[in-house]
């Protein structure tokens, strides 16, 4: 029998904390993970974003709790040398999420996050380790701007483009977006992102490959082209990227609103790297997880020839159609559908089991891999696991996990591919 429709419970009032909006004056203390500096308050421990080690500022608190609170510097009365004037200001104090260190000059934005990626390297995996943060191509000459070949905007209430603000459903409406590439904002301007009124609350997505070429508008998932949207069934819906790594250059067809590192160097850096941590492969069973779209897996196969093997393992299915389609000539590869954990476990959908390998490669969401997914790693007894991390805290719990499995940390890179947020990557090779 159906259920009887309830009404909608009433909101309970609530009574606003008198301590939020609060502005007291903080020494600021070392760096933390997550894009903020912390603080001391009569005991209390501060999360303070906008600052820097070293200095005195007025703070305006933005959130409390029982453990810590959180606030936003809002008046710097003594400066670090690191400080520079914003490279951009929307993403300050009450702005945007996405540019969280736009006041600290490059080379400090990358000392920050060396320091980072070694205190939760010695705190969850008790390794001693110096880390150094590479650069990548161009930055420098960019300062650490017009990166992006991928920007999400959202239209606010007025159906102006912008993005919300730091841990806010609002939506701030914006005139350009600094990190975009040249060929990004060409695209906002030729489609009037910015002058042009959306449906409130529409969902833009500004997508150009690395070499400029296929730059294509999807406003809630429609392509859109001169102005309106393109609905046609064959409507291109996907881009062409090449990245170029290992002496060989790889073209992949990718949906454009699907998985794709978002720095314009971020593929060839990264699959160099990881190349260069597998090492010589002829003949060898790499597994691939979280495959995505083949980013990886297309280069390994290369790299591990007709006699080799490469396994990919994903569970996003249009990744996997992507994959099929850029790896359609390559023999050596298997692509299994179906989460890792589960696939690792008991089969894909078809019951396939990946098998063995002799090294395996894994670059897992944010949340890392886990446990579960490292013990069946290391129960597929590779030699060597490479592991492409975007969190300083998964990979260090994972690399902790590991060495439960006596694989030691022989390697590590680190690659600044979010100029002016704390974002790093890293590429940590372990040995058994």
């Amino acid at each position: 029998m159906p259920r009887p429709r309830r009404s909608a419970p009433r909101p309970r009032p609530t009574t606003p904390d008198p301590e939020v909006g609060r502005e007291v004056e903080l020494e600021i203390g070392p760096v933390a993970h997550g894009g903020h500096c912390v603080a001391r308050l009569d005991g209390r421990v501060v999360f303070v974003r906008h600052t820097l080690p070293g200095e005195r500022v007025r703070a305006r608190v933005t959130e409390t709790g029982s453990r810590f609170w959180r606030a936003d510097a809002v008046e710097v009365l003594e400066a670090s040398a690191d400080r520079v004037p914003s490279a951009w200001p929307e993403a300050g104090p009450g702005g945007v999420g996405g540019g969280e260190l736009a006041h600290v000059a490059l080379p400090a934005q990358r000392r920050w996050k060396a320091a980072v990626l070694a205190e939760q390297l010695q705190r969850l995996a008790k390794l001693e380790r110096e880390v150094e943060v590479e650069a990548a191509p161009g930055d420098d000459e960019r300062g650490g701007l017009g990166y992006r070949t991928r920007v999400d905007l959202v239209a606010d209430a007025d159906g102006r483009a912008g993005m919300r603000r730091f841990r806010s459903h609002d939506v701030v409406p914006l005139d350009g977006m600094p990190l975009a590439t040249d060929a990004v904002a060409a695209l906002a301007d030729a489609e009037e992102v910015w002058t042009r009124r959306w449906r409130p609350g529409a969902r833009l997505e500004l997508v150009a490959p690395a070499d400029g070429a296929d730059a294509l508008l999807l406003v809630d998932e429609v392509p859109w082209r001169r102005g309106r949207g393109d609905t046609r069934p064959n409507a291109r819906r996907s881009v062409t990227e090449t990245v170029r790594a290992g002496g060989a250059e790889h073209r992949y067809r990718v949906a454009a609103d699907g998985f794709w590192q978002v720095h314009r160097s971020a593929p060839d850096l990264l699959t160099g790297a990881v190349l260069d941590a597998v090492g010589d492969a002829d003949g060898a069973t790499v597994l691939d997880l979280y495959s995505g779209a083949g980013l990886f897996t297309v280069p390994l196969a290369a790299a591990v020839g007709g006699s080799g093997r490469v396994v990919a393992v994903e569970g996003d299915a249009r990744a996997v159609k992507d994959a099929r389609r850029n790896a359609h000539d390559l023999p050596q590869v298997e692509l299994h559908l179906g989460a890792v954990d589960r696939v690792l476990a008991d089969g894909d959908a078809t019951g396939s089991d990946v098998g063995g390998a002799d090294v395996v490669v894994l670059d897992p969401p944010r949340a890392g891999a886990g446990r579960s997914v490292v013990d069946a790693i290391a129960g597929r007894g590779p030699r060597r696991v490479v592991y492409v991390a975007c969190d300083p805290a998964a990979l260090a719990r994972d690399v902790a996990y590991l060495a439960g499995h006596g694989y030691g940390l022989t390697g590590l890179r680190a690659f600044d591919l979010f100029p002016m947020t704390h974002h790093v990557e890293a590429v940590a090779v372990l040995d058994r």
